[in-house]
């Protein structure tokens, strides 16, 4: 594969998470990676900081989240701003032909301490995104605090129903079941 065509960052990510499969996160160098993916090492860091952020698409899906409840509509309660972030999520970045890819991925993590570690990191800085994100709209802080929390806690859910090999359906429709589960469960919905 040509160093030049398109797609690096995607290219690296594929050629890691088969890596990860095939010998272990911790017996996998970001040569390799490289390599397998058909470019440099230099190439590898332009794009992630370091061998653990390959698998979580840098800061990425926080902007598509915030722009999702920034685009909500002007009177939308905060819950609802979360579900519109949440549908943006499924159609940005939870698209049926990576479905697949999300199951071999959370299966790698699921392998792995220090990936559980950088996904739980990853959830945080998602929180903080949709809680700034809703405090832009003019939600109170302990509101956007309490829907970002309730919000991150219905994507985490919803992806891993999502990304179940038995799973069904848009990320966005499972996503709203999710977030719906989650308010019910807390007694809000």
């Amino acid at each position: 594969m040509a160093r030049w065509q398109p797609n690096a960052s995607e290219r690296l990510v594929v050629a890691a998470l088969e890596l990860f499969e095939e010998r272990g996160y911790e017996r996998t160098t970001v040569i390799e990676i490289a390599e397998r993916a058909g470019l440099t090492k230099s190439t590898f860091f332009r794009h992630f900081h370091d061998k653990r952020e390959v698998l979580f698409g840098g800061g990425a899906m926080a902007g598509v989240l915030a722009d999702g409840i920034a685009a909500a509509p002007a009177g939308a309660t905060p819950f609802e701003a979360v579900a519109h972030a949440l549908d943006a999520a499924g159609r940005e970045a939870f698209t049926s032909a990576r479905r697949e890819f999300g199951a071999r991925r959370r299966a790698v993590i699921a392998g792995n301490p220090e990936l559980q570690e950088r996904e739980a990191l990853k959830g945080l800085g998602l929180t903080a995104s949709m809680t700034d994100a809703l405090k832009q709209r003019g939600v109170p802080e302990l509101t956007s605090c309490v829907a970002a929390e309730l919000g991150a806690l219905a994507l985490k859910i919803a992806y891993e129903r999502w990304s179940n090999p038995t799973g069904s359906g848009d990320f966005g429709d499972v996503a709203r079941r999710a977030l719906s589960d989650v308010l019910a469960a807390g007694g809000l919905g």
